[in-house]
């Protein structure tokens, strides 16, 4: 009986989740406006779309991509070290720079190699 006693709020709470979730499915129903009201295309700023949704990116979007994840993991790397740069001192200001020394020395790299032309 006291196995019971225990499990019965959990119970409880997934009983009230599950009619919580009908409930909103069932409004949802009923107060939904019918068939589709609007042609079914994917909405573009208003246009018609000239392509598919499922088309491919030209291939030189990847290296916009790649350039942007590596200043998004600097970012990500930069949040933190701002918490801490007080606590360490310096040595902890030369590794950031050391950091972004390598990620200049690597967007100039792909700069030199041509990787950010669009033509």
């Amino acid at each position: 009986m006291a196995r019971v006693s225990v499990w019965l709020p959990v119970l409880v709470l997934l009983g009230l989740t599950v009619a919580a979730v009908a409930g909103l499915y069932g409004l949802s129903a009923l107060l939904s406006g019918g068939a589709a009201a609007c042609a079914p295309v994917p909405f573009a700023g208003g246009l018609m779309p000239r392509e598919h949704a499922f088309s491919r990116f030209h291939v030189r979007w990847y290296p916009v991509t790649m350039i942007f994840l590596a200043f998004d993991m600097e970012m990500l790397f930069m949040y933190p070290w701002v918490r801490v740069v007080r606590e360490m001192g310096p040595p902890a200001v030369i590794e950031m720079f050391l950091f972004l020394g390598i990620l200049f020395a690597a967007v100039t790299y792909a700069w030199r190699e041509g990787a950010l032309r669009w033509t």
